[in-house]
């Protein structure tokens, strides 16, 4: 397939199919989308000391972020450069002073360094120093560290970081800024799901505020069923509080607004969003004021974006302090992961609220999830059915769109899922030829 054939797949206001369903696409998407786009590897807070690492696997490549001795964050390639053996099998732990293979006990520094091989003499006259296997573990060279979230980018084409993120980087300053100090942990462990659909299904639905009215309604009105005759201004459980704002009305997710920017990358919530009316916390907010001065304690404190999406792997809620990480599997199986943060100077509610909103709304045994991963295994075998090979994106479509650079749109617009399709086929037929 080149690059023709992929870009005809994507028109102005619709899809092909085969984005979901081909697993020729997703082959070519391991290859080349996710090899010319920046994507998410994990947060500074979870290697603190030197020698931790923490696996992860992009585009089907296993990857290990660790911890090196000056304190900076290296990501390599979790392959012995002998037989191919992954260094390390767990998730996550502390390799020492060295990563050493299990298999036979080739070793390398923190860096990937060649360290030692046994019985060394065996290689002397032979090719190995001059070939990659005598280089040691490779280094992923395209590596970014913003605020302590680390963004890995695998091949060498599409833009540096900066460029590629652009001004969607302000929805993690508005995160990490929510603490008085500006700094924050990964806590309260994760919260993964394997979901039977294709990752881009997955990563539309963030940015689709007409569904939540009719896919959510059980969980909603059994909400308002036990909140029914209770004061305008009762304080609310934190669940109640999470919980009742995703039946607020079409109306209300429209006038919350979007803004989408090149390369996929999207805000949703502007103006305001199902988070904007969590309850007050006066010491906290004074903190804030003592770390940035009134104006700007309010003007964080009072962005509370629905979603934020860097894409194509991370959506972030600033407020309340939790992510999503959205991994690939196939073409039909696709892992999330739900991570909360623990903001520094903060008070333990955060933390709780942070949790709390991930268990109720992320969690396999959500009352809100349970609703989303049935419709999306649904689509996912829909779009075999039938003749009409196209799916449409057309609400809201505007051909002035069509002009690069940011936007703002109404918020159940469209075009935040147009955006991503459009950045899709600009990465995938990058290095293609036509």
């Amino acid at each position: 397939m080149n690059s023709a054939d992929i870009a005809a797949l994507v028109q102005e206001d619709r899809v092909h199919r085969d984005l979901y369903l081909s697993e020729e696409l997703f082959a070519l998407e391991q290859r080349h989308f996710f090899a010319n786009t920046w994507n998410y590897a994990g947060h500074a807070s979870q290697v603190p000391l030197v020698g931790d690492y923490m696996a992860v696997t992009i585009a089907g490549q296993p990857l290990l972020m660790v911890r090196q001795a000056d304190g900076s964050i290296r990501v390599l390639h979790n392959r012995c450069a002998h037989k191919g053996t992954q260094l390390v099998s767990d998730g996550c732990g502390n390799a020492g002073k060295f990563l050493r293979c299990p298999y036979h006990a080739w070793a390398y520094k923190l860096d990937g360094a060649p360290l030692a091989i046994p019985m060394k003499s065996g290689y002397e006259g032979t090719r190995l120093k001059e070939c990659e296997s005598g280089q040691g573990m490779e280094a992923v060279k395209n590596t970014a560290v913003y605020r302590d979230f680390v963004f890995v980018k695998l091949g060498d084409g599409g833009p540096d970081f900066e460029s590629y993120c652009g001004g969607a980087l302000r929805a993690i300053d508005n995160l990490v800024e929510r603490s008085p100090t500006g700094r924050l942990q990964v806590a309260g462990g994760v919260l993964r799901s394997v979901v039977r659909c294709n990752w881009k299904m997955y990563l539309e639905n963030i940015n689709d505020t007409v569904h939540p009215m009719s896919t959510h309604e059980s969980a909603t009105s059994a909400a308002n069923a036990v909140w029914k005759g209770r004061p305008a201004d009762a304080p609310k459980p934190m669940a109640m509080e999470q919980i009742l704002p995703f039946g607020s009305g079409y109306d209300f997710f429209d006038r919350m607004g979007g803004r989408v920017y090149p390369n996929g990358h999207s805000v949703l919530g502007i103006n305001f969003s199902i988070h904007s009316a969590y309850g007050q916390l006066p010491e906290y907010e004074a903190a804030m004021r003592e770390a940035y001065g009134s104006e700007r304690a309010a003007e964080i404190l009072e962005r509370s974006p629905q979603n934020a999406i860097l894409y194509p792997s991370l959506s972030v809620k600033s407020s309340p302090q939790a992510i999503r990480v959205i991994r690939p599997l196939a073409a039909d199986r696709t892992l999330v992961e739900a991570w909360s943060f623990r903001v520094e100077g903060g008070p333990d509610v955060l933390l709780q609220r942070s949790l709390t909103y991930n268990r109720l709304v992320f969690s396999p045994m959500s009352m809100v999830a349970h609703d989303d991963l049935h419709l999306f295994e649904s689509i996912q075998r829909g779009l075999a059915s039938g003749r009409n090979e196209w799916v449409s994106l057309h609400r809201n479509f505007d051909r002035a769109e069509l002009e690069p650079g940011p936007r703002e749109v109404n918020g159940t617009s469209e075009l935040l899922m147009r955006n991503q399709f459009r950045a899709w086929v600009h990465f995938m037929t990058l290095n293609l030829s036509s």
